[in-house]
């Protein structure tokens, strides 16, 4: 009798569920998938695993919607419908409409807090005014002299280690980038790139980690259950180690601040305003003492580290696994750095960036192929009607599939899995929203250029004095196996970017 009742409740339980979500159930209907759900756990199932199943999950969803002519599928997490999109029209509605992420993303708060990249839009919108002019050409002309010195280091590193054995390019460049950014945003030497048992290293990297498994995993959605978990308490650990360092640079950047007693009009005009970091400008900008607390600025430097650590780090090693795969693109990268810099070893200024015009090229058609995020999200909040037809529903969300977006058959032409930065050169994208390494709409990254300027110049300080070569050989039809992708936060080479390294020879 009691099974019974049970089951009983069960069924209404679900008949109630169904009746109230009967629009997005209808939605769903009409997206049709081709990829088979279960109920209750929809397509959950496809996320289960590693890394690396993660992000076939993201490819077979993808490739779904590519298949439609709409560009449009459907994705069940659980009862939680996504639209995914791989077309560009749809996109640039969704994108231009909508500023709210979808709650799944909020879920990087339990380790950031409310930064702006992840937070709401009541946050989001005037966080984003002063963090804009932190990106202006003054300091990032600064930041430029930061990324020259560090690259210095980087490749006397990466010549420390020159020999027959592949190594992890990714290792190399993620320490440059951790140095780089420390440097631009807390004005820390945090010296990885010497010492990469730095305690920061180990939390943020765990902190990232925690989150890009929970939000492929329905069943840790439920904070009652994530937060009696092991995992969460080591989180918790690592977060207060991290938040309590920046938190006391923070205090010491205050202090320093008010014993200089100088009006923003006086620090515009001082040759100190030259010498910026974001830390600084984030205090003067919002206001000064009246302006961030401590905690904003710590959530506002986490993102700015969150985004400029690991995509930077991501996209350049991607450039560089590429490069050692087709030597004849890369030969072409450093007759072009011979142009602009000679045999000389000397740094990268911030006049030379704009030369690499086919640097520039490849940069971005790595990130076509191989964008470090590879999907993004919105929450439907409102009835909004797409191009097509399709009309989104409110309690659904959206998932922008970037990396079927970049594959997009009928905006990139029929050889979209070909690596030709030519296209880039020859003719922009027919569509602006097309392509999005960087996002797209009014929450696109702000730093953009400066994730630019990053991978350029460490990239041209390398490739001025080393030659990349595949880690692996190609197969008996000559071509190279595929690259084992995985998904954590971003998405990265399975392998860890192998390749190998050998010194260029002066030229007498």
């Amino acid at each position: 009798m009691l099974v019974e009742l049970l089951l009983l409740v069960v069924i209404l339980l679900l008949i109630h569920q169904r009746w109230t979500k009967r629009d997005i159930y209808k939605l769903g209907e009409q997206l049709n998938c081709g990829v088979r759900s279960f109920p209750l756990i929809g397509h959950s199932y496809l996320f289960m695993g590693d890394g690396l199943a993660r992000m076939k999950a993201f490819q077979i969803m993808g490739l779904d919607a590519l298949r439609k002519e709409n560009g449009l599928t459907s994705l069940w997490l659980g009862n939680r419908l996504y639209t995914v999109v791989a077309d560009p029209e749809a996109a640039d509605t969704i994108l231009k409409s909508i500023s709210e992420k979808d709650d799944i993303i909020r879920m990087a708060s339990v380790f950031i807090g409310n930064g702006s990249i992840f937070a709401p839009v009541s946050i989001w919108r005037p966080r984003r005014k002063v963090l804009v002019p932190t990106f202006s050409t003054k300091n990032l002309k600064y930041f430029m002299t930061i990324f020259a010195s560090e690259s210095q280091i980087l490749a006397q590193e990466i010549g420390n280690t020159v020999g027959n054995d592949p190594i992890s390019i990714f290792k190399y460049f993620t320490a440059y980038t951790m140095d780089a950014i420390a440097r631009t945003t807390m004005g820390y030497n945090m010296n990885a790139q010497k010492d990469s048992n730095h305690f920061f290293l180990k939390g943020f990297d765990m902190g990232l980690n925690s989150f890009a498994e929970r939000i492929c995993q329905p069943w840790l959605h439920s904070d009652a259950i994530y937060k009696n978990l092991p995992l969460y308490s080591r989180l918790m650990k690592h977060k207060k180690e991290i938040w309590d360092f920046i938190s006391e640079l923070i205090r010491n950047k205050r202090k320093e601040i008010k014993e200089k007693n100088m009006t923003q009009e006086q620090y515009e005009n001082s040759a100190e305003s030259h010498q910026t970091t974001f830390l600084e400008s984030l205090m003067r900008l919002s206001g000064g003492d009246d302006g961030y607390t401590d905690e904003e600025i710590v959530e506002e430097l986490l993102v700015i580290m969150v985004a400029g650590t690991d995509t930077s780090a991501v996209g350049a090693a991607f450039v560089s696994v590429v490069l050692s795969r087709y030597p004849e693109i890369q030969d072409k990268v450093f007759e072009e750095l011979q142009e602009v810099f000679g045999d000389s070893d000397r740094p990268a200024t911030f006049e030379d960036l704009p030369r690499l015009k086919y640097l520039d090229a490849v940069i971005k058609e790595t990130l076509r192929l191989y964008a470090p995020v590879p999907v993004m999200t919105r929450k439907i909040e409102k009835d909004l009607y797409l191009p097509c037809g399709i009309k989104l529903v409110p309690g659904s969300g959206v998932m922008i599939n970037i990396w079927a977006m970049h594959r997009n058959p009928r905006y990139w032409g029929d050889d979209v899995e070909q690596f030709r930065p030519e296209r880039f050169i020859d003719a922009q994208p027919t569509h602006p929203a097309v392509y999005m390494p960087f996002s797209y709409g009014p929450r696109n990254c702000v730093g953009y250029q400066y994730a630019m300027m990053s991978m350029k110049t460490m990239l041209s300080t390398v490739l001025r004095r080393f030659k990349f070569l595949p880690a692996t050989k190609p197969n008996n039809n000559a071509e190279f196996p595929p690259l084992r992708l995985k998904f954590d936060i971003m998405m990265k080479d399975e392998d860890g970017f192998q390749i190998c390294v050998k010194p260029r020879s002066k030229v007498a």
